[in-house]
């Protein structure tokens, strides 16, 4: 039998930004997309952090003084983000989840991202396994 792995149930259609996206467009097109956070990647597709609803606070206090939402992504994104490998397998992935409490994880494979899993694939994955046998 196949191992299930992180790329079997993975997102691969991603909404990114690049470091030199201004906050308020990556703020527009989150609030558009109803996402709370994205990935920030180079011109090659590396991951170089993540941008989320807690960065864009950080920056409003920041800016409070200016009265304006100013910068760029690459200014506020937190550096480091937390990965995990395309080939990962997929029970691995939710001790992860459950440990670092996380909404969702970039997805790698040979330093490029490629998809991001979330809490609400592992879902799909344990209904998928667990689905009455007709």
């Amino acid at each position: 039998m196949k191992a299930v792995t992180v790329s079997d149930y993975m997102t691969r259609q991603l909404v990114t930004f690049k470091p030199e996206t201004t906050l308020y467009e990556a703020m527009n097109v989150m609030l558009d997309k109803r996402i709370s956070g994205a990935p920030v990647v180079d011109d090659a597709g590396a991951i170089l952090g993540v941008i989320s609803e807690i960065d864009f606070l950080d920056a409003m206090l920041k800016a409070a003084y200016y009265g304006q939402l100013e910068g760029a992504v690459g200014d506020f994104m937190t550096v480091g983000a937390e990965t995990i490998d395309a080939s990962m397998d997929l029970y691995e992935a939710a001790k992860l989840f459950i440990g670092a409490r996380r909404r969702r994880l970039p997805v790698v494979q040979n330093g490029r991202l490629v998809g991001q899993l979330s809490r609400r694939d592992l879902l799909r994955a344990i209904r998928d396994w667990s689905a009455p046998k007709a």
